[in-house]
């Protein structure tokens, strides 16, 4: 590995518990307003996201596919759950969705691409676990 190799995915990984919790932020975030921004600060503009059960592009979507996320979990907050990394340009981190003292309903690991500004420019999301009522 070059020592510009090794010192890049050093920098990323001493990075990737920020951008999991900037990424959880904007998924967390309430407020309309306030949410539009954290996507706009986490995410670039035509960043990509993809999982099991939703995909969306863009600011725009994705911000209409946290809120929609938000008015089926009501009540419920994402955490960030066990340890974050990353190398070159990829972070890894797991999250578990949950009411506050209460069991997850969902534990699932997001890989993003970072794009050169830091933003993330694509999500591939799994989910590890789901205990959804019924």
């Amino acid at each position: 590995m070059t020592s510009t190799a090794s010192a890049n995915a050093r920098n990323i990984a001493d990075e990737a518990a920020s951008v999991a919790s900037r990424y959880i932020a904007a998924w967390d975030e309430a407020d309309a307003v306030r949410r539009r921004a954290l996507i706009a600060a986490a995410f670039t503009p035509e960043a990509t996201y993809v999982d099991p059960m939703m995909s969306n592009a863009g600011h725009d979507g994705l911000d209409a596919m946290i809120g929609a996320v938000q008015q089926q979990f009501a009540g419920l907050r994402f955490k960030l759950h066990g340890k974050q990394d990353g190398h070159n340009n990829v972070v890894r981190f797991s999250w578990a969705l949950a009411a506050d003292g209460a069991e997850p309903v969902a534990i699932g690991t997001d890989i993003v691409v970072l794009a050169a500004d830091g933003r993330i420019s694509s999500v591939t999301g799994f989910l590890d676990a789901m205990n959804l009522p019924v």
